[in-house]
C-alpha cells in the first residue's frame, strides 16, 4: 500500500514524497482513513512506528479543506505533548508536512521566553503545539483562545498522566468546545486503565487502533543484558564505546545528579559527551541535542526526559546505565533507536541490585531479555544486593553501598551522588501503588 491510496491531497503527498516515504506504517494506514472521516481515535502503537504523521497528515488535510476566511485566524487544533523535546519535535513534523499549505503553526513549552511565543501567537496560527504548563501561563496571560478548537490531540498521553498533567489537562479540557463538536484523538505509546478511562471521559464512540500488543518493542531492536558490579559500569561502559567504536550512543541514567556525573566521567575518559536532564536550560538541553544530532557529541547521556520525544534519525545504539523503575520506562528508553523500520541495538549494565528491574521488565516484554558475561567483568557473586530507594513520588533513588566492602575486595569505589529526586513529579508509580 501506498500513500497514494489514502486520500491524502496532492500537496500533502508531495511533502511526504520529499521526506522519502513511499509506504505508510501499520499505525498510519489504519489511523488516517478514520481521522480523515472525522472521527474520534484512540490509537496505540510502540515507539518509532510514525505516529505522529499518523495524527499530523489527515488533521492538516482536514483544516485545509476549510481555510481561515477574511484573513482571521484563530487556534483551529491544539495538540498537547507531555515534554519540550516531544512538542519541538511534532511542530517540526507539522510544518514539514504543511509546508505546501496555506497554514500556520506554532509551538509553545517552557524554559524559554515567553514574549516571542506571545508576538507569534498574536500573528495568527491554525495549528498550536503546547506542552500543559506553558499553555495554562498564556491562558492566564490571555494571549491564546482556545474557544474555536476543531481538533485535539493527545499525544503521548500515557507520559502526560506518568508526568502528573491530569490537573492540567482537565482545566484546559474546559476551555474548549464541548467535545461532541470537536474532534479528538488520542495517541499513545502504551495503554494503561488510567489511559482507557481519561479517554472514556474525552473520546466520543472512538475508534480503537493498537497495530502491537501493549507495551511491546520493536522485534527489530537487538536486546542484551551485562551484569556487571555497580562499581565497574562506567569503567564497562568506556570500554564498549570505545573497543566497539561506538559513534553515537544514547545512554540512560536514573538521575539528573548521575547524569551529570557519568558525562563528565565519560569525558575524562576522551570521549565527547553532554548530559540532558530537567535541570539543564532549554537553551543547553537544545545544544546538547543538536551536536548529538550532528556527531560533534559522541555520547547523549539522559535521564527519562529524553525517553519520549528524541527522534534520531538511525541511533544505532541506546544503553540502560541504570535500569528505571517503571518497566514501562524501558519500552520508552529503548524505543529511542530502530525507528522507521531500522535496526537498533539495545544494551543494560545490571548490577545485582537491579535483578528485581530486570525482572519486572522481562514479565512485562513476556520474554527474557539474552545476558552474556563480557570477560573481564564478571560480577563478585559475594556482593549482596541492596534495595534501590524510591522518594514518595516512586522515583528511584539509589542506596549507597559501604565503601567499606569495595576497600575488602581490593577497589576503590566510586564516589556516589547524594540520592537524587527523578525529574517527573506525580509519576505513574505512586498513582499505581496508592
Amino acid at each position: 500500500m501506498s500513500f497514494d491510496t489514502l486520500g491524502l491531497s496532492a500537496e500533502l503527498l508531495r511533502a511526504i514524497g520529499e521526506q522519502g516515504y513511499s509506504e505508510p506504517t501499520p499505525i498510519q494506514r489504519k489511523a488516517i482513513p478514520l481521522i480523515l472521516e472525522g472521527q474520534d481515535v484512540m490509537a496505540g502503537a510502540q515507539t518509532g512506528t510514525g505516529k505522529t504523521a499518523g495524527f499530523a497528515l489527515p488533521l492538516l488535510q482536514r483544516l485545509s479543506t476549510n481555510p481561515p476566511k477574511n484573513g482571521r485566524r484563530p487556534i483551529r487544533a491544539l495538540i498537547l505533548t507531555p515534554t519540550r523535546e516531544l512538542a519541538a519535535q511534532v511542530s517540526d513534523s507539522m510544518k514539514i508536512y504543511g509546508r505546501h499549505l496555506p497554514l500556520r503553526s506554532t509551538v509553545v513549552f517552557g524554559g524559554v521566553k515567553i514574549n516571542p511565543q506571545i508576538e507569534r501567537l498574536r500573528r495568527g496560527v491554525d495549528i498550536l503545539v503546547a506542552t500543559p504548563g506553558r499553555l495554562l501561563d498564556h491562558v492566564s496571560q490571555r494571549t491564546v483562545n482556545l474557544s474555536q478548537i476543531e481538533i485535539l490531540v493527545l499525544d503521548e498521553a500515557d507520559r502526560m498522566l506518568d508526568m502528573g498533567f491530569i490537573h492540567d489537562i482537565r482545566k484546559l479540557l474546559a476551555l474548549l468546545p464541548e467535545n461532541n463538536v470537536r474532534q479528538n484523538l488520542l495517541f499513545s505509546a502504551t495503554f494503561s486503565d488510567e489511559i482507557k478511562q481519561l479517554a472514556g471521559r474525552l473520546l466520543n464512540r472512538p475508534k480503537l487502533i493498537e497495530v502491537a500488543r501493549r507495551n511491546a518493542t520493536a522485534e527489530r531492536i537487538e536486546q542484551v543484558v551485562h551484569p556487571v558490579d555497580k562499581c565497574r559500569k562506567q569503567e564497562l561502559l568506556s570500554h564498549m564505546i570505545g573497543s566497539r567504536n561506538w559513534r553515537q550512543v544514547l545512554v540512560f541514567t536514573r538521575t539528573k545528579h548521575g547524569a551529570n556525573r557519568l558525562a563528565q566521567q565519560l569525558e575524562n575518559d576522551g570521549l565527547r559527551a553532554s548530559a540532558i536532564h530537567g535541570n539543564k536550560s532549554q537553551g543547553a538541553r537544545t545544544r546538547a541535542l543538536a551536536g548529538f544530532k550532528s556527531g560533534e557529541v559522541r555520547v547523549l547521556v539522559a535521564t527519562d526526559i529524553a525517553a519520549r520525544g528524541l527522534d534520531i534519525n538511525q541511533l544505532p545504539h541506546v544503553v540502560n546505565y541504570e535500569l528505571p523503575n517503571v518497566p514501562e520506562d524501558y519500552v520508552h528508553r529503548i524505543g529511542r533507536t530502530g525507528r522507521a523500520g531500522n535496526e537498533g541495538a539495545a544494551t543494560s549494565l545490571v548490577c545485582v541490585d537491579e535483578h528485581k528491574l530486570l525482572r519486572d521488565i522481562e514479565r512485562l516484554l513476556k520474554r527474557e531479555i539474552s545476558k552474556v558475561v563480557l570477560e573481564g567483568y564478571e560480577p563478585d557473586p559475594s556482593i549482596r544486593a541492596e534495595p534501590i530507594q524510591t522518594g514518595r513520588n516512586g522515583k528511584g533513588r539509589s542506596q549507597p553501598r559501604k565503601q567499606t566492602e569495595a576497600r575488602s575486595r581490593g577497589r576503590s569505589p566510586a564516589k556516589r551522588p547524594v540520592a537524587a529526586r527523578r525529574e517527573s513529579s506525580g509519576g505513574y508509580t505512586a498513582h499505581r501503588h496508592r
